[in-house]
């Protein structure tokens, strides 16, 4: 199997920005906010330089920033100049056009295998310079440069973690509705690069990242024995976690990758456990005669969100991973499930089903302030982006005949606003998707 990180990338930094404080930053808490005007210049060839590379290392970028919802990539068309890397804008004459920012770059070739892209970043209406960086990279993996830039970029105007040099594992679907393939696969998070994890022979769910990047630990029933396995991303091998005397499912990495999450079905009972994946000890975390599942853990790992039927209707709770109380977080009208805690700990993700309709949603670890972000006839698993901006989910749609089903894997921004499909190649249906890290 190919390694999912076929070439190591080595990125350096070097910074130019000036001590004067940057008027320009963009307002992403506020819905409805106009989007910050940003001109990216062509990439500047130097030596021998695949046109082709360049050109789409620039369309990369614009895409990534595009898709956030918050800038408006200007004209090309409407540029009154081209500033060469190393000269001064006319800020006069790029206010003009009302663009509040414009981006340099050049790109060139650094030996025989790896390409050098350089950018700066300026503040039009504050007449300065924000950010100046060189990047280096192999020539096979030249798309990361892009989406490594368009994170700086978006970082430097927000304030928040960027998104962009990340991928997404997936449950592809093919085939008709009543017998369809399930395998595991992976892309970038713009739905570049698709490859499949796994064959087409052995049924697959429930797929989540370690936080390193190594592995994804994943349900898979082969052999008709469902049980969590995990996969080494560097080398393709795929291992079952462990030997548990029951249906084990719905697995997670703690946040420091030592420990699994997972329910386990023992007697017709179903509660979560830890994994310790030094010492392949097994601990019991819940207890009682009724369904827990889809367990997450909080960033700083002292607390799990996950769904019961305790209290007669499946709803979120949230255990204390230290003294091992637990209490019953929602409270509104329907069900609810698959709680995914935030990386920066503020939210949970959920899914609620309520009057036939299936939502996706988010709220404070202490179950208020709910705000439903989408809607619709199936949607599911919730995931978040790094950074907290975004989440990334599955919607389920009736086909026009009413018989077939199509599966989206879509984006919404935390104000509910901006959603937008990842696009897959024709044919795919694509479900329970999870959202990386930042690549290493």
């Amino acid at each position: 199997m190919r390694k999912i990180l076929s070439c190591l990338m080595s990125v350096m930094a070097v910074l130019f920005i000036s001590n004067a404080y940057a008027e320009l930053h963009v307002d992403i808490v506020a819905g409805g906010v106009d989007p910050t005007s940003i001109a990216v210049q062509k990439f500047e060839p130097i030596g021998k330089v695949s046109s082709s590379d360049a050109k789409m290392l620039r369309q990369v970028v614009e895409d990534d920033l595009k898709r956030t919802g918050l800038f408006r990539i200007v004209n090309h068309d409407a540029f009154p100049e081209y500033v060469k890397m190393n000269e001064m804008p006319n800020f006069k004459s790029w206010n003009a056009i009302k663009a509040q920012a414009l981006v340099q770059a050049s790109l060139k070739s650094e030996g025989k295998d790896n390409y050098k892209l350089e950018f700066y970043l300026w503040d039009i209406n504050g007449k300065e310079q924000i950010e100046a960086q060189s990047l280096i990279a192999s020539k096979k993996s030249v798309r990361r440069l892009a989406h490594i830039m368009a994170d700086a970029i978006y970082e430097r105007l927000t304030g928040e973690t960027g998104y962009f040099d990340t991928q997404i594992v997936f449950i592809a679907e093919t085939g008709p509705v009543d017998n369809r393939v399930k395998r595991m696969a992976i892309m970038d998070q713009d739905g570049y690069g698709m490859r499949y994890l796994s064959d087409k022979k052995t049924f697959v769910m429930s797929p989540h990242f370690s936080p390193n990047m190594s592995s994804v630990v994943f349900l898979s029933y082969r052999n008709d024995d469902p049980m969590v396995w995990v996969l080494d991303l560097d080398t393709g091998d795929q291992t079952k976690l462990g030997n548990f005397g029951g249906m084990s499912f719905a697995p997670r990495f703690s946040p420091d990758g030592n420990r699994v999450a997972l329910s386990l079905v023992k007697n017709g009972i179903t509660n979560i456990y830890e994994y310790n994946i030094a010492d392949k000890s097994l601990k019991q975390l819940t207890f009682g005669n009724h369904i827990d599942t889809s367990p997450s853990y909080s960033p700083d790992g002292r607390y799990m969100a996950f769904n019961s039927d305790s209290s007669g209707s499946q709803q979120i709770h949230v255990l204390d991973l230290n003294t091992g109380k637990q209490k019953r977080i929602t409270f509104g009208a329907g069900r609810y499930a698959t709680p995914a805690w935030s990386p920066d700990g503020n939210y949970i993700a959920f899914t609620k089903i309520a009057e036939n309709t299936f939502y996706i949603g988010i709220m404070n670890p202490q179950g208020r302030h709910e705000k439903i972000l989408a809607g619709g006839w199936y949607m599911e698993a919730p995931s978040w982006a790094p950074g907290s901006r975004r989440i990334v989910y599955y919607e389920t749609e009736q086909a026009e005949d009413g018989e077939g089903r199509i599966s989206h894997i879509r984006s919404v921004d935390i104000t509910g606003q901006n959603i937008y499909d990842i696009e897959l190649k024709d044919g795919i249906n694509g479900v329970e998707p999870t959202w990386s890290p930042k690549l290493p």
